[in-house]
Protein backbone atom coordinates (compact mmCIF):
# COMPACT_ATOMS: atom_id res chain seq x y z
CA UNK A 1 0.00 0.00 0.00
CA UNK A 2 1.60 3.17 -1.34
CA UNK A 3 0.91 6.38 1.47
CA UNK A 4 1.37 10.01 0.81
CA UNK A 5 4.23 11.96 1.88
CA UNK A 6 1.91 13.88 4.37
CA UNK A 7 0.23 10.41 5.68
CA UNK A 8 3.74 8.81 5.69
CA UNK A 9 5.35 11.93 8.01
CA UNK A 10 1.79 11.39 10.23
CA UNK A 11 2.49 8.10 10.57
CA UNK A 12 6.34 8.54 11.52
CA UNK A 13 5.20 10.91 14.33
CA UNK A 14 2.68 8.84 15.48
CA UNK A 15 5.11 6.26 16.18
CA UNK A 16 7.91 8.32 17.29
CA UNK A 17 5.42 9.27 19.68
CA UNK A 18 4.32 5.90 20.78
CA UNK A 19 8.25 4.86 21.44
CA UNK A 20 8.63 8.12 23.86
CA UNK A 21 5.47 7.94 25.53
CA UNK A 22 6.09 4.71 26.59
CA UNK A 23 10.02 5.27 27.49
CA UNK A 24 11.86 3.79 24.72
CA UNK A 25 14.64 6.56 24.49
CA UNK A 26 17.02 4.82 22.44
CA UNK A 27 14.65 3.54 20.11
CA UNK A 28 13.03 6.89 19.26
CA UNK A 29 16.46 8.82 18.69
CA UNK A 30 17.41 6.29 15.91
CA UNK A 31 13.71 6.39 14.45
CA UNK A 32 13.81 10.32 14.44
CA UNK A 33 17.29 10.32 12.98
CA UNK A 34 16.18 7.87 10.21
CA UNK A 35 12.81 9.22 9.53
CA UNK A 36 14.22 13.10 9.43
CA UNK A 37 11.60 14.26 12.30
CA UNK A 38 14.33 16.88 13.26
CA UNK A 39 11.27 19.56 14.33
CA UNK A 40 9.20 16.94 16.27
CA UNK A 41 6.18 18.36 18.10
CA UNK A 42 4.97 15.56 20.17
CA UNK A 43 1.96 17.53 21.44
CA UNK A 44 0.74 17.30 17.98
CA UNK A 45 0.91 13.60 18.09
CA UNK A 46 0.17 12.94 21.12
CA UNK A 47 -1.63 9.59 21.49
CA UNK A 48 -2.40 9.29 17.94
CA UNK A 49 -1.42 5.86 17.20
CA UNK A 50 -3.16 4.20 20.00
CA UNK A 51 -6.70 6.14 18.65
CA UNK A 52 -6.06 4.91 14.90
CA UNK A 53 -5.39 1.19 16.22
CA UNK A 54 -8.50 1.18 18.19
CA UNK A 55 -10.51 2.60 15.83
CA UNK A 56 -9.65 0.09 13.08
CA UNK A 57 -10.53 -3.01 16.18
CA UNK A 58 -13.97 -1.24 16.56
CA UNK A 59 -14.58 -0.94 12.83
CA UNK A 60 -13.57 -4.75 12.44
CA UNK A 61 -15.90 -5.92 14.93
CA UNK A 62 -18.88 -3.59 13.93
CA UNK A 63 -18.12 -5.21 10.03
CA UNK A 64 -17.75 -8.50 11.71
CA UNK A 65 -21.50 -7.85 13.69
CA UNK A 66 -23.02 -6.55 10.39
CA UNK A 67 -21.54 -9.89 8.39
CA UNK A 68 -23.20 -12.10 10.94
CA UNK A 69 -26.40 -10.34 10.64
CA UNK A 70 -26.48 -10.13 6.89
CA UNK A 71 -26.14 -14.41 6.95
CA UNK A 72 -28.55 -14.67 9.67
CA UNK A 73 -31.00 -12.35 7.39
CA UNK A 74 -30.13 -14.37 4.48
CA UNK A 75 -30.89 -17.76 5.96
CA UNK A 76 -34.34 -16.34 7.28
CA UNK A 77 -35.30 -15.23 3.18
CA UNK A 78 -34.60 -18.32 1.31
CA UNK A 79 -36.98 -20.18 4.33
CA UNK A 80 -39.32 -17.77 4.47
CA UNK A 81 -39.49 -16.24 7.54
CA UNK A 82 -39.31 -12.58 7.90
CA UNK A 83 -36.13 -10.82 9.12
CA UNK A 84 -35.59 -9.26 12.61
CA UNK A 85 -34.70 -6.31 11.16
CA UNK A 86 -37.25 -6.20 8.67
CA UNK A 87 -39.30 -2.49 7.97
CA UNK A 88 -42.28 -4.81 6.86
CA UNK A 89 -42.80 -6.78 10.40
CA UNK A 90 -42.86 -5.50 13.64
CA UNK A 91 -39.88 -7.10 16.16
CA UNK A 92 -41.18 -9.95 18.20
CA UNK A 93 -41.51 -10.02 21.84
CA UNK A 94 -39.58 -13.02 23.25
CA UNK A 95 -43.59 -14.51 24.25
CA UNK A 96 -43.68 -15.14 19.96
CA UNK A 97 -40.47 -16.70 19.82
CA UNK A 98 -40.03 -19.48 17.66
CA UNK A 99 -37.37 -22.16 16.19
CA UNK A 100 -36.76 -21.28 12.86
CA UNK A 101 -34.29 -23.28 10.35
CA UNK A 102 -31.67 -24.12 10.04
CA UNK A 103 -30.67 -25.61 13.36
CA UNK A 104 -27.76 -23.91 15.06
CA UNK A 105 -25.90 -27.22 15.64
CA UNK A 106 -26.41 -31.14 14.50
CA UNK A 107 -24.80 -32.79 17.43
CA UNK A 108 -23.10 -36.41 16.50
CA UNK A 109 -21.57 -38.81 18.93
CA UNK A 110 -23.86 -41.58 20.12
CA UNK A 111 -23.71 -44.62 17.99
CA UNK A 112 -27.44 -46.07 18.23
CA UNK A 113 -30.94 -43.97 18.27
CA UNK A 114 -31.44 -40.92 20.62
CA UNK A 115 -34.26 -41.77 22.95
CA UNK A 116 -34.43 -38.48 25.10
CA UNK A 117 -32.59 -34.95 25.11
CA UNK A 118 -33.25 -32.55 28.11
CA UNK A 119 -31.86 -28.80 28.86
CA UNK A 120 -30.13 -28.77 32.35
CA UNK A 121 -32.18 -26.54 34.84
CA UNK A 122 -29.24 -23.87 35.95
CA UNK A 123 -26.26 -24.55 33.29
CA UNK A 124 -25.90 -24.28 29.51
CA UNK A 125 -25.89 -28.10 29.34
CA UNK A 126 -28.07 -30.58 27.53
CA UNK A 127 -27.96 -34.17 28.42
CA UNK A 128 -29.31 -36.92 26.21
CA UNK A 129 -29.76 -40.58 26.48
CA UNK A 130 -29.54 -43.81 23.55
CA UNK A 131 -30.03 -47.09 22.73
CA UNK A 132 -26.42 -47.59 23.25
CA UNK A 133 -26.61 -47.90 26.73
CA UNK A 134 -24.84 -44.11 27.41
CA UNK A 135 -25.85 -40.96 28.79
CA UNK A 136 -24.01 -37.93 26.61
CA UNK A 137 -23.40 -34.49 28.41
CA UNK A 138 -23.15 -31.31 25.57
CA UNK A 139 -23.11 -27.82 26.21
CA UNK A 140 -25.64 -25.91 24.06
CA UNK A 141 -24.49 -22.64 23.63
CA UNK A 142 -20.95 -23.73 21.92
CA UNK A 143 -21.78 -27.53 20.57
CA UNK A 144 -18.83 -28.88 22.29
CA UNK A 145 -19.45 -32.29 23.41
CA UNK A 146 -18.51 -32.59 27.75
CA UNK A 147 -18.83 -36.52 28.60
CA UNK A 148 -19.92 -39.19 28.95
CA UNK A 149 -22.09 -41.04 31.52
CA UNK A 150 -21.64 -45.42 31.47
CA UNK A 151 -23.36 -48.04 33.61
CA UNK A 152 -26.83 -48.92 31.96
CA UNK A 153 -26.04 -52.72 30.25
CA UNK A 154 -28.93 -51.74 27.93
CA UNK A 155 -31.13 -49.08 26.40
CA UNK A 156 -31.50 -45.82 28.62
CA UNK A 157 -35.14 -44.66 27.66
CA UNK A 158 -35.68 -41.87 29.76
CA UNK A 159 -33.49 -39.04 31.62
CA UNK A 160 -34.85 -36.58 34.40
CA UNK A 161 -32.93 -33.80 36.40
CA UNK A 162 -34.40 -32.77 39.39
CA UNK A 163 -35.25 -28.88 40.31
CA UNK A 164 -31.95 -28.03 41.16
CA UNK A 165 -29.80 -29.79 38.89
CA UNK A 166 -27.95 -31.37 41.33
CA UNK A 167 -28.86 -34.91 40.71
CA UNK A 168 -30.02 -36.63 37.48
CA UNK A 169 -32.04 -40.17 37.12
CA UNK A 170 -32.03 -42.23 34.21
CA UNK A 171 -33.67 -45.84 33.62
CA UNK A 172 -33.28 -48.20 31.08
CA UNK A 173 -34.34 -51.62 29.54
CA UNK A 174 -32.01 -53.14 32.00
CA UNK A 175 -34.79 -52.79 34.66
CA UNK A 176 -32.57 -50.20 36.63
CA UNK A 177 -32.77 -47.04 37.66
CA UNK A 178 -29.65 -44.98 38.13
CA UNK A 179 -29.27 -42.18 40.07
CA UNK A 180 -26.04 -39.90 38.94
CA UNK A 181 -24.24 -36.61 40.97
CA UNK A 182 -24.36 -33.92 38.87
CA UNK A 183 -22.13 -30.96 40.31
CA UNK A 184 -18.65 -32.50 40.60
CA UNK A 185 -17.62 -36.46 40.06
CA UNK A 186 -21.05 -37.33 37.74
CA UNK A 187 -20.70 -40.49 38.79
CA UNK A 188 -23.39 -43.14 40.11
CA UNK A 189 -24.54 -42.22 43.41
CA UNK A 190 -27.63 -45.36 43.56
CA UNK A 191 -28.89 -47.94 41.58
CA UNK A 192 -33.15 -48.78 42.12
CA UNK A 193 -33.95 -52.06 41.51
CA UNK A 194 -37.85 -53.38 41.51
CA UNK A 195 -39.58 -53.17 38.15
CA UNK A 196 -39.71 -56.11 36.43
CA UNK A 197 -39.60 -55.21 33.13
CA UNK A 198 -38.46 -52.38 30.74
CA UNK A 199 -38.54 -48.85 32.49
CA UNK A 200 -39.73 -46.00 29.71
CA UNK A 201 -39.73 -42.98 31.69
CA UNK A 202 -38.54 -41.48 35.45
CA UNK A 203 -39.71 -37.71 36.66
CA UNK A 204 -38.75 -36.28 39.73
CA UNK A 205 -41.46 -34.28 42.31
CA UNK A 206 -40.74 -30.45 42.97
CA UNK A 207 -39.71 -31.20 45.96
CA UNK A 208 -36.93 -33.77 45.00
CA UNK A 209 -37.46 -36.07 47.23
CA UNK A 210 -39.22 -38.74 45.59
CA UNK A 211 -39.30 -40.19 42.11
CA UNK A 212 -41.52 -41.56 39.92
CA UNK A 213 -41.03 -44.38 37.26
CA UNK A 214 -43.43 -45.77 34.63
CA UNK A 215 -42.65 -49.31 33.02
CA UNK A 216 -43.40 -51.76 30.59
CA UNK A 217 -44.46 -54.41 33.16
CA UNK A 218 -47.71 -52.37 33.70
CA UNK A 219 -46.90 -50.46 37.17
CA UNK A 220 -45.57 -47.17 38.22
CA UNK A 221 -43.36 -46.64 41.62
CA UNK A 222 -42.30 -43.93 43.45
CA UNK A 223 -38.97 -44.11 45.72
CA UNK A 224 -37.75 -42.02 48.01
CA UNK A 225 -34.44 -40.51 46.83
CA UNK A 226 -31.93 -40.67 49.83
CA UNK A 227 -32.97 -44.10 51.21
CA UNK A 228 -33.73 -45.52 46.86
CA UNK A 229 -36.30 -47.66 48.56
CA UNK A 230 -39.66 -48.16 46.85
CA UNK A 231 -42.46 -46.54 48.96
CA UNK A 232 -45.15 -46.87 46.66
CA UNK A 233 -46.53 -48.56 43.56
CA UNK A 234 -49.22 -47.75 41.55
CA UNK A 235 -51.34 -50.16 39.01
CA UNK A 236 -54.33 -49.46 37.18
CA UNK A 237 -53.03 -49.44 33.83
CA UNK A 238 -53.36 -52.70 31.59
CA UNK A 239 -50.21 -52.37 29.72
CA UNK A 240 -46.75 -50.88 29.29
CA UNK A 241 -46.73 -47.27 30.72
CA UNK A 242 -45.03 -44.84 28.69
CA UNK A 243 -44.70 -42.42 30.44
CA UNK A 244 -45.09 -40.10 33.61
CA UNK A 245 -45.03 -36.77 34.49
CA UNK A 246 -45.27 -34.26 37.36
CA UNK A 247 -47.87 -31.36 37.67
CA UNK A 248 -45.90 -28.19 38.38
CA UNK A 249 -47.17 -28.08 41.96
CA UNK A 250 -46.44 -31.75 42.71
CA UNK A 251 -50.11 -32.78 44.06
CA UNK A 252 -50.91 -34.22 40.41
CA UNK A 253 -49.19 -36.87 38.25
CA UNK A 254 -50.08 -38.46 35.00
CA UNK A 255 -49.40 -41.56 32.85
CA UNK A 256 -50.40 -43.07 29.79
CA UNK A 257 -49.95 -46.14 28.15
CA UNK A 258 -49.94 -48.59 25.51
CA UNK A 259 -53.58 -49.44 26.93
CA UNK A 260 -54.63 -46.61 25.22
CA UNK A 261 -55.67 -44.79 28.67
CA UNK A 262 -54.19 -41.88 30.34
CA UNK A 263 -54.89 -41.81 34.28
CA UNK A 264 -54.37 -38.59 36.42
CA UNK A 265 -53.01 -39.54 39.87
CA UNK A 266 -53.17 -37.65 43.34
CA UNK A 267 -49.72 -37.59 44.89
CA UNK A 268 -51.00 -37.52 48.53
CA UNK A 269 -53.58 -39.98 48.60
CA UNK A 270 -52.11 -41.88 45.77
CA UNK A 271 -55.56 -42.94 44.52
CA UNK A 272 -56.36 -42.60 40.44
CA UNK A 273 -58.62 -39.39 40.02
CA UNK A 274 -59.55 -40.22 36.65
CA UNK A 275 -59.18 -41.76 33.64
CA UNK A 276 -59.45 -40.83 29.80
CA UNK A 277 -59.44 -43.37 27.26
CA UNK A 278 -60.22 -40.64 24.21
CA UNK A 279 -57.23 -42.00 21.80
CA UNK A 280 -57.02 -44.82 19.55
CA UNK A 281 -54.15 -46.13 19.81
CA UNK A 282 -50.99 -46.17 22.02
CA UNK A 283 -50.20 -42.98 23.74
CA UNK A 284 -46.83 -41.90 23.66
CA UNK A 285 -46.35 -38.39 25.67
CA UNK A 286 -47.81 -36.61 27.80
CA UNK A 287 -47.48 -32.52 29.06
CA UNK A 288 -49.08 -30.60 31.74
CA UNK A 289 -49.88 -27.03 30.71
CA UNK A 290 -48.13 -24.37 32.45
CA UNK A 291 -50.62 -21.89 33.67
CA UNK A 292 -49.72 -18.92 31.00
CA UNK A 293 -51.15 -21.52 28.66
CA UNK A 294 -54.50 -21.69 30.09
CA UNK A 295 -55.64 -18.28 28.94
CA UNK A 296 -55.18 -19.78 25.13
CA UNK A 297 -56.30 -23.11 26.07
CA UNK A 298 -59.27 -21.19 26.81
CA UNK A 299 -59.95 -19.31 24.18
CA UNK A 300 -59.35 -22.23 21.71
CA UNK A 301 -62.07 -24.47 24.38
CA UNK A 302 -64.63 -21.63 23.84
CA UNK A 303 -64.30 -21.24 20.02
CA UNK A 304 -64.98 -25.09 19.80
CA UNK A 305 -68.28 -24.64 21.81
CA UNK A 306 -69.04 -21.52 20.38
CA UNK A 307 -69.01 -23.11 16.96
CA UNK A 308 -70.64 -26.53 17.83
CA UNK A 309 -73.42 -24.27 19.50
CA UNK A 310 -73.72 -22.42 16.28
CA UNK A 311 -73.22 -19.01 18.42
CA UNK A 312 -70.15 -16.74 17.76
CA UNK A 313 -67.11 -16.40 19.41
CA UNK A 314 -66.56 -15.26 22.89
CA UNK A 315 -65.20 -11.86 22.96
CA UNK A 316 -61.25 -11.84 23.96
CA UNK A 317 -60.54 -11.77 28.30
CA UNK A 318 -63.67 -13.94 28.90
CA UNK A 319 -61.72 -16.98 29.81
CA UNK A 320 -63.72 -20.12 31.42
CA UNK A 321 -61.65 -21.04 34.67
CA UNK A 322 -60.90 -24.15 34.82
CA UNK A 323 -57.36 -26.60 34.98
CA UNK A 324 -55.12 -28.24 35.52
CA UNK A 325 -54.73 -29.85 31.72
CA UNK A 326 -53.10 -32.00 30.48
CA UNK A 327 -52.42 -32.79 26.45
CA UNK A 328 -51.46 -35.96 24.72
CA UNK A 329 -49.85 -37.30 21.72
CA UNK A 330 -50.42 -40.60 20.67
CA UNK A 331 -49.56 -43.31 17.78
CA UNK A 332 -53.07 -42.03 15.97
CA UNK A 333 -51.05 -38.99 15.08
CA UNK A 334 -53.56 -36.60 17.40
CA UNK A 335 -53.01 -34.04 20.32
CA UNK A 336 -55.60 -34.09 22.52
CA UNK A 337 -56.16 -31.36 25.57
CA UNK A 338 -58.25 -32.73 28.85
CA UNK A 339 -59.65 -30.47 31.37
CA UNK A 340 -58.71 -33.02 34.28
CA UNK A 341 -60.95 -31.29 36.92
CA UNK A 342 -63.74 -31.71 34.92
CA UNK A 343 -62.91 -35.13 33.26
CA UNK A 344 -63.48 -34.26 29.36
CA UNK A 345 -61.49 -33.87 26.32
CA UNK A 346 -61.24 -29.93 25.60
CA UNK A 347 -60.44 -30.29 21.54
CA UNK A 348 -57.69 -32.10 19.49
CA UNK A 349 -55.49 -30.75 17.08
CA UNK A 350 -54.77 -32.84 13.67
CA UNK A 351 -51.81 -32.04 11.89
CA UNK A 352 -49.52 -34.56 11.67
CA UNK A 353 -48.97 -38.29 9.42
CA UNK A 354 -46.96 -40.37 11.83
CA UNK A 355 -46.89 -41.24 15.72
CA UNK A 356 -46.78 -37.96 18.07
CA UNK A 357 -43.35 -38.79 20.35
CA UNK A 358 -43.22 -35.47 22.06
CA UNK A 359 -44.79 -32.01 22.97
CA UNK A 360 -43.45 -29.14 24.94
CA UNK A 361 -45.34 -25.88 26.01
CA UNK A 362 -43.05 -22.47 24.93
CA UNK A 363 -42.52 -20.85 28.44
CA UNK A 364 -44.71 -17.76 26.99
CA UNK A 365 -47.57 -19.78 26.65
CA UNK A 366 -48.83 -19.22 23.20
CA UNK A 367 -47.60 -21.78 21.34
CA UNK A 368 -47.47 -25.75 21.54
CA UNK A 369 -44.75 -27.80 20.16
CA UNK A 370 -45.08 -32.06 19.00
CA UNK A 371 -42.57 -33.52 17.36
CA UNK A 372 -43.49 -36.86 14.97
CA UNK A 373 -42.27 -40.21 13.58
CA UNK A 374 -43.53 -38.01 10.37
CA UNK A 375 -39.96 -36.35 10.67
CA UNK A 376 -40.92 -32.91 11.34
CA UNK A 377 -41.60 -30.37 14.47
CA UNK A 378 -44.46 -28.38 14.30
CA UNK A 379 -45.23 -25.53 16.38
CA UNK A 380 -48.98 -24.61 16.87
CA UNK A 381 -51.07 -21.66 18.08
CA UNK A 382 -53.01 -23.14 21.31
CA UNK A 383 -56.03 -20.18 21.18
CA UNK A 384 -56.17 -20.76 17.14
CA UNK A 385 -55.86 -24.89 17.42
CA UNK A 386 -53.96 -24.52 14.07
CA UNK A 387 -50.01 -25.31 12.79
CA UNK A 388 -48.52 -22.36 12.07
CA UNK A 389 -44.99 -23.64 11.21
CA UNK A 390 -43.68 -27.01 10.25
CA UNK A 391 -39.37 -27.83 10.67
CA UNK A 392 -38.25 -30.84 8.74
CA UNK A 393 -36.07 -31.22 11.76
CA UNK A 394 -34.60 -34.88 11.46
CA UNK A 395 -33.91 -37.51 8.60
CA UNK A 396 -35.40 -39.83 10.68
CA UNK A 397 -38.15 -40.42 13.46
CA UNK A 398 -37.96 -37.86 16.13
CA UNK A 399 -38.01 -39.02 19.33
CA UNK A 400 -38.56 -36.33 21.76
CA UNK A 401 -37.73 -32.37 22.16
CA UNK A 402 -37.15 -29.81 24.82
CA UNK A 403 -37.39 -25.93 25.19
CA UNK A 404 -35.10 -24.14 27.74
CA UNK A 405 -37.09 -22.14 30.21
CA UNK A 406 -35.44 -18.67 30.33
CA UNK A 407 -33.28 -18.87 26.97
CA UNK A 408 -34.77 -19.22 23.08
CA UNK A 409 -33.31 -22.54 22.52
CA UNK A 410 -35.25 -25.76 21.53
CA UNK A 411 -33.64 -29.50 21.20
CA UNK A 412 -34.37 -32.27 19.51
CA UNK A 413 -33.65 -36.00 18.91
CA UNK A 414 -33.79 -38.64 16.55
CA UNK A 415 -33.80 -41.96 15.48
CA UNK A 416 -30.69 -40.93 12.92
CA UNK A 417 -28.63 -40.00 15.79
CA UNK A 418 -28.25 -36.58 16.03
CA UNK A 419 -29.10 -33.84 18.59
CA UNK A 420 -30.28 -30.40 16.49
CA UNK A 421 -29.99 -27.49 18.54
CA UNK A 422 -32.48 -24.85 17.08
CA UNK A 423 -32.43 -20.75 18.27
CA UNK A 424 -35.88 -19.19 18.65
CA UNK A 425 -36.56 -15.91 17.20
Amino acid sequence: MNLSDRQRDELNRAVADYLQSHGYTESVETFKREANLDNFDDRKSAGLLEKKWTSVLRLQKKVLELETKLQEAEKEYIHGAPTRHSLFFEKRQPGEWIPRPPEKYSLTGHRSPITRVIFHPVYSIIASCSEDSTIKVWDFESGEFERSLKGHTDAVQDIAFDASGKLLASCSADMSIKLWEFVQTYECMKTLRGHDHNISSVAFLPSGDHLLSASRDHTIKMWEVVSGYCVKTFTGHRDWVRMVRVYHDGSLFASCSNDHSICTWNTSSKQCKMTFRDHEHVVECIEWAPDKALPSISEADESQRDQLNGRAPMSEGSNVKFGPVLVSGSRDKTIKFFDVTAGVCLFTLLGHDNWIRGLRFHPGGKYLLSVSDDKTMRIWMVAQKRCSKTIEAHKHFVTSLDFHRSLPYVVTSSVDMTIKVWECR
